[in-house]
């Protein structure tokens, strides 16, 4: 396998895996910049699945199951909004109402699982493929520690891709953490699922660097043996996920970090870049 250090463009990391369900287990690290510094680093692991081969992945591992209860599980109800509607249906919706004219030829999804019955995705990336393997679009559907949740969908346009993976940019239009104020931007950075997948979010405010979120994983393919291993590394990694969020937060108080009151959430879902200018402190 590539040392996922040397991985640094699309080409080196190669296509996305073909399994149903595939594991990436790497770091979460989040380094805030302004009023003052606050880093930290966790180690995690994600479930990459394919939307259209939900029964096939939940037959990979005696430890992972697929829309029934089991140590490790992917459950479709975590991640969809109209009763009735698979995964998939929800994503082609979506990317309809995008303007994407064709159906994509492939979704894959990469979330944080269940384990022992609980999960929270702070953030969940769906990668889109089209006919002949290109990227399409991806979908950025976040979620805060309130119960609200909003969708960020993001066709790939021109000047989106380059070699060294996805650049996109949205406004922030949803509040996510009470110690940052709404006055911001996101510059998404993706090296889509290969070998590695990379996940970088960078946050600015008034055009200064405010706080970088990242995710970096190296691919493992689902098996019992492999799952079992990361499961020991990471145990009960989805109620740590939880629990440092509010850890963390505890933190942030005691620096001083400043409050900033939840505003009322926006739709639920921005198909383009919404932005407009907001003064400052509100």
């Amino acid at each position: 396998m590539i040392r996922k250090e040397r991985i640094t463009t699309i080409e080196a990391n190669g296509a996305a895996p073909a399994a149903a369900a595939s594991l990436y287990a790497g770091e979460v690290m989040h380094a805030r910049m302004k009023p003052f510094v606050h880093r930290f680093t966790y180690r995690v692991f994600s479930l990459l699945v394919d939307l259209d081969r939900l029964a096939e992945a939940g037959r990979q591992s005696a430890l992972f199951s697929v829309d029934r209860p089991g140590i490790v599980s992917f459950h479709q109800k975590d991640h969809c909004g109209h009763e009735g509607e698979t995964l998939r249906e929800k994503a082609d919706r979506l990317l309809a109402e995008a303007g994407l004219a064709q159906p994509a030829s492939r979704i894959l999804l990469l979330a944080y699982p269940r384990i022992l019955g609980y999960v929270f995705n702070p953030i969940s990336v769906y990668f889109a493929y089209g006919a002949t393997g290109e990227l399409v679009a991806l979908i950025y559907a976040v979620r805060n520690t309130f119960g609200e949740s909003h969708t960020y969908v993001a066709l790939v346009e021109d000047g989106n891709l380059t070699p060294a993976g996805i650049r996109q940019e949205r406004t922030k239009i949803f509040h996510v953490s009470p110690f940052i104020d709404m006055a911001a931007r996101y510059h998404f950075r993706v090296l889509p699922p290969g070998e590695v997948v990379r996940l970088r979010i960078h946050e600015t405010e008034a055009d200064e660097a405010l706080l970088s979120a990242t995710f970096a994983g190296t691919h493992h393919k689902l098996t019992t043996r492999a799952l079992a291993r990361i499961l020991l590394r990471t145990p009960l990694m989805t109620w740590k996920v939880i629990a440092g969020i509010h850890y963390e937060a505890l933190k942030l108080c005691l620096k001083g970090a400043r409050f900033h009151k939840s505003p009322p959430p926006p739709k639920p879902v921005s198909f383009r870049d919404e932005a407009r200018t907001l003064p400052a402190g509100k």
